[in-house]
């Protein structure tokens, strides 16, 4: 059985490729903050337990709701539960898309990938000192 497909570093996997779909959804989110009638998009919260208990992903492809809207073809945000934002401030030409908002989302889920990161490199060098293979 290979090293990374241990249940912690699978998760950790998981985890990780949820942080890159939402940076996608976040900069789409950005990058429509001036559409006319763009609602944000975000994922729900990772859960790892959920991991555990589906242990599979499915992967769903990204759609253009509105010709004017950029889209980047992700790696599948609907695998993840992505959903509309609940947007409280709507500008007159129907956005709901808040720029400092989303830019505190995006530096949160930065910070959050790099911990994730650092303890998946961290479990790594911990199991192979204990293998002695240093």
């Amino acid at each position: 059985m290979s090293i990374a497909k241990l249940p912690l570093f699978d998760a950790l996997t998981q985890k990780m490729k949820w942080h890159q779909t939402r940076q996608t959804l976040l900069a789409e989110n950005i990058a429509n903050a001036d559409t006319p009638d763009y609602r944000g998009r975000d994922l729900k919260k990772f859960d790892f337990a959920q991991h555990q208990a589906d242990l599979k992903m499915t992967s769903v492809s990204t759609r253009v709701t509105n010709v004017n809207h950029f889209s980047v073809v992700g790696q599948g945000a609907d695998g993840f539960g992505a959903r509309q934002m609940n947007n409280f401030e709507i500008t007159p030409e129907g956005n709901g898309v808040v720029l400092e908002d989303e830019m505190m989302k995006v530096s949160s889920n930065q910070m959050d990938y790099q911990a994730a990161t650092a303890v998946y490199k961290r479990s790594l060098r911990l199991i192979r000192t204990a293998l002695g293979k240093q």
